[in-house]
């Protein structure tokens, strides 16, 4: 009997978590109108595009996962905005860069968009259309699942061939592999895990990579999807959140080792929470939800990648690219689309709209010059560089809704 009581202490404690924000945030409001908020996102994105390589569909500066994240904003600015001022230069130019390169990867390894110390991106599984991003009718259904324009869609084949199923993980193989994979790892099923990458002798199995099949599953309705987005998400529950509720990085299939306990990342936590909450709508499965909001509650209030401030700290790079640089822009997508599906929830809702604020208004107050912006976001303000750019725009973007 007391076992049972502590254990549902331990689930009420869970779920009744502390959603309140905390006080030492810097300016977790703003009063602009909407009117203003649009103007000012696309402002940010009208100083960016002229950094279009128009041969390559890139931006400079940046490349190509990065530029891909870029496109991923001007479709959600016209689909928060109302208007279609971005879709024929979005639509264009991803027509180009899926031309260019076999499966739509620079990589070779059907994994290319989200960056990380590697090349890296979430598995959202490709349909049988040529071109993903026109699964819905129109532009404005294209943009609200952000996975399908974000990691330009893989092919479903691709993603059967890197996936580790349950009957590979008991068996202690799997078919592309030339190396002996373990079943478990920390006594849990290594099922569900998705490697970095599809060589033979890649052993990096992601959190980034694993991801979730949840927006092929929502938009498709197909069975399928949601047993990958299950199984997977049960795949990083088991085996790559530390104690903290931080998303953690890389389990090696061979031989179970694992990323530093340093390397944390705010864009594994980021899609993991856009993830599980599209996976809680498809499945209509609390327990996402409740792991959903845990995870989230933990990303905004880590000193890990932000001070007691509240301001982002990761990826201050201002002389130089670096894959930090864009992992924060993935977060706060992620953190978006948390706000976007529960709006009932008003604690989680205004925690997620203060963080929000937060980041804006120190980007407008501390690190702005005109509409360009620092990837420092403490500031100062500094000359326009590509990477500062990008770093901002999700978060201007963002925060036409959020508010």
């Amino acid at each position: 009997m007391l076992f049972r009581l502590a254990l549902l202490s331990l689930v009420s404690c869970a779920v009744a978590q502390d959603l309140g924000v905390p006080l030492t945030w810097r300016k977790f409001n703003n009063s602009r109108p909407l009117s203003e908020r649009i103007t000012i996102a696309q402002n940010a994105i009208n100083q960016m595009t002229p950094q279009l390589n128009s041969a390559t569909g890139e931006f400079n500066a940046i490349g190509y996962w990065q530029s891909g994240n870029v496109w991923s904003v001007l479709a959600n600015q016209d689909h928060l905005a109302g208007t279609t001022t971005n879709k024929a230069l979005v639509l264009n130019n991803l027509n180009l860069v899926f031309s260019r390169w076999a499966h739509y990867d620079q990589f070779g390894t059907m994994t290319m968009l989200c960056g990380g110390p590697k090349p890296h991106c979430t598995r959202t599984e490709h349909t049988a259309t040529p071109r993903c991003w026109r699964m819905p009718s129109t532009f404005g259904l294209m943009s609200p699942a952000s996975e399908r324009i974000n990691c330009f869609i893989f092919i479903l084949g691709s993603q059967l061939a890197s996936v580790i199923t349950a009957a590979e993980a008991s068996a202690g193989k799997q078919p592309n592999k030339a190396f002996a994979i373990k079943s478990t790892c920390g006594g849990a099923t290594m099922a569900g895990g998705v490697f970095w990458r599809p060589t033979t002798d890649d052993q990096s199995v992601n959190s980034i990579t694993t991801g979730l099949s949840a927006f092929l599953a929502e938009y498709t309705k197909n069975a399928t999807y949601t047993s990958a987005a299950i199984l997977s998400a049960n795949w990083i529950k088991a085996h790559n959140i530390n104690a903290n509720n931080l998303v953690l990085d890389t389990v090696n299939a061979a031989d179970c080792t694992t990323s530093p306990a340093t390397w944390l990342f705010t864009y594994n936590s980021g899609k993991y929470i856009e993830g599980l909450n599209v996976l809680a709508a498809v499945t209509g499965d609390s327990q996402w939800t409740t792991l959903m909001i845990n995870i989230l509650n933990s990303a905004v209030k880590t000193t890990v990648w932000q001070g007691s401030d509240g301001i982002i700290t990761e990826g201050v790079s201002t002389t130089s690219n670096n894959d930090g640089v864009g992992f924060k822009a993935v977060f706060i997508r992620g953190i978006h689309e948390a706000w976007t599906r529960n709006p009932s929830n008003t604690a989680l809702t205004t925690l997620i709209h203060s963080y929000g604020d937060v980041q804006y208004n120190a980007l407008l107050d501390l690190a702005a010059n005109g509409s360009t912006y620092s990837s420092n976001w403490h500031g100062p303000p500094q000359a326009f560089t590509s990477w500062g750019q990008l770093a901002a725009l999700d978060v201007m973007t963002s925060n036409i809704n959020t508010n």
